[in-house]
């Protein structure tokens, strides 16, 4: 398995996240705007997270906008608006060693980190 960070670009706190990373680390860096997410990816990401929710952005402007809040959604409704938009995806996402690690929590970077170190 690869390990992996799924990330946008164009977001400070990714590209903060991004620059306090070991130097040598083996992650794979995919920028979900420039390489969108395939139904593949997302299907491994949901296997180790356990549900589409979990990896759901409700931060992302679109959910506002769209009045997502007020709307009862289902797991296939979670996978199929992250697929048609990347925004909907919580950043960053890693993939390490078999376990999946996902948005920028504290609790999160720091063993996002703890694991980076020992590997």
């Amino acid at each position: 398995m690869i390990n992996k960070i799924y990330y946008l670009g164009t977001c400070d706190t990714c590209r903060k996240i991004i620059k306090s990373l070991p130097k040598e680390n083996d992650l794979v860096f995919q920028d979900i705007k420039q390489d969108r997410i395939t139904k593949e990816e997302l299907e491994e990401m949901h296997q180790l997270s356990g549900s589409y929710e979990s990896l759901f952005s409700k931060k992302a402007i679109l959910y506002k906008t769209m009045d997502l809040k007020n709307k009862q959604l289902s797991e296939s409704d979670y996978k199929n608006l992250i697929l048609e938009n990347y925004t909907f995806l919580s950043r960053p996402v890693f993939i390490i060693n078999g376990a999946i690690y996902i948005g920028n929590s504290q609790q999160n970077m720091l063993q996002v980190m703890k694991v980076l170190n020992n590997v």
